[in-house]
C-alpha cells in the first residue's frame, strides 16, 4: 500500500506489486429479476455467459502466487455455474481466502454439504425483507421462504458437521420499502444463527429524481438534499481509491476492470485469456485510468455513484 499512498500524495500514479484481492465472475445468468440490478435487468450490453474452467485455470495458475482472497462474484448468481464449489475448492487448495455472495436460492441441505466440502471461507446471503411482500419488491420473482431455508439449511450442515466456515454473512440492502423491519430481520437473524448481520445501502441509478428505494432513515442512505435542494450521493469522491492499487474485478469472459461499479465492463484494461494478469495490471490504459482517478475522479462516470474506495 506504499504505493498507493505515495501516488495520492503526488498526484500521479506509481505502482508496483500485483493486484491481492480480486473478484471474478462465474455467470452473468441469475433466477431474480432485481429492479436496480443489470444482471436482474437483463440490460447488459457486454456479452453474457459463463465462465470456463480452461479460463479459470489459466488464471488460477498465475494469480495465485500472489492472491490472497478471491470473491466468486460479480454480477448474476454464483450458484448457477455448475462448477462454482469446484472452483472454490481449487482457490482453497492453493491458501486462497475464498469469498462467495448469493440470492440463497439454491442452498438446499446436500448443496450446503458440498459447500462445507469445498473448504469455502465466507458466504454472503442477501435478504431484503422478512416477509414475501417485502421481499419481493426490490427481488422480483424471489421467494424469502427459500432464502430462509437455505440460511437454516447451511447453518445446520455446520452444525452437523462442527465446522466454523463458511463465515455467515446474513446482508440485507435497506430500501423505503423495509427500514421498518430491520429489528425483526436482526431477532431472526439471532435466531437462525448467523455469524454476522450487515445493513447495506442501495445503490440507485434514478436518485436523482428521488426514488422511492430510498430509506427515509438517513444513516441507510447513500443519498441526501444538498445545497441546491437536489439529491446527490453523499460521499465526497476525493481523488483517490485504493482499490485501484489493491485489486480487480474479472468478468466470465476474463475481462479486467476496475472494480465492481463497472457492471458493463465499460472500462477494460485487458482480457486474460490473450495476456497475463500482471502485465494487464501494470499496462498504459490500467495506469491512465489510476492517473484519472487522481486526478479528477467525478468525470469517471462509474465513481460518481460509489461510496468506497476513498480509502484516507
Amino acid at each position: 500500500m506504499i504505493s498507493y499512498y505515495l501516488s495520492k500524495s503526488l498526484k500521479r500514479p506509481l505502482h508496483w506489486g500485483l493486484p491481492i484481492s480480486i473478484s471474478i465472475e462465474p455467470t452473468t445468468a441469475c433466477n431474480l429479476h432485481c429492479t436496480e440490478c443489470p444482471s436482474g435487468l437483463r440490460s447488459f450490453t457486454r456479452p453474457t455467459g459463463n465462465l470456463k474452467m480452461e479460463l479459470f485455470h489459466r488464471f488460477l495458475k498465475e494469480a495465485h502466487k500472489h492472491i490472497m482472497s478471491l470473491t466468486f462474484y460479480f454480477q448474476g448468481e454464483p450458484f448457477i455455474h455448475p462448477r462454482l464449489l469446484e472452483m472454490i475448492s481449487m482457490a482453497h487448495q492453493l491458501n486462497i481466502y475464498t469469498i462467495v455472495s448469493t440470492n440463497a436460492h439454491f442452498l438446499d441441505p446436500a448443496t450446503c454439504q458440498k459447500i462445507i466440502d469445498s473448504g469455502l471461507d465466507r458466504i454472503i446471503i442477501s435478504l431484503d425483507g422478512i416477509n414475501q411482500e417485502t421481499y419481493q419488491k426490490y427481488r422480483v420473482e424471489g421467494q424469502v421462504d427459500k432464502v430462509i431455508q437455505g440460511i437454516e439449511n447451511l447453518v445446520e450442515a455446520k452444525r452437523i458437521r462442527k465446522s466454523v466456515s463458511p463465515y455467515l454473512i446474513l446482508q440485507t440492502i435497506v430500501f423505503k420499502h423495509n427500514e421498518q423491519e430491520l429489528g425483526e430481520i436482526k431477532l431472526a437473524a439471532e435466531k437462525w444463527g448467523v455469524d454476522h448481520l450487515e445493513f447495506k445501502t442501495a445503490q440507485i441509478y434514478d436518485y436523482q429524481e428521488k426514488s422511492n428505494l430510498i430509506p427515509e432513515q438517513a444513516l441507510y442512505s447513500r443519498y441526501g438534499l444538498n445545497d441546491q435542494g437536489e439529491w446527490s450521493i453523499k460521499n465526497k469522491l476525493q481523488n483517490h481509491c485504493w482499490r485501484m492499487w489493491q485489486g480487480c474485478v474479472i468478468s466470465w469472459d476474463g475481462r479486467v476492470v476496475p472494480c465492481c461499479f463497472d457492471k458493463d465492463a465499460k472500462y477494460q484494461f485487458g482480457q486474460i485469456g490473450d495476456e497475463n494478469l500482471s502485465t494487464i495490471w501494470k499496462n498504459k490504459a490500467y495506469q491512465n485510468f489510476r492517473h484519472a482517478v487522481l486526478q479528477n475522479r467525478k468525470s469517471i462516470d462509474i465513481c460518481t455513484n460509489c461510496t468506497e474506495g476513498g480509502f484516507t
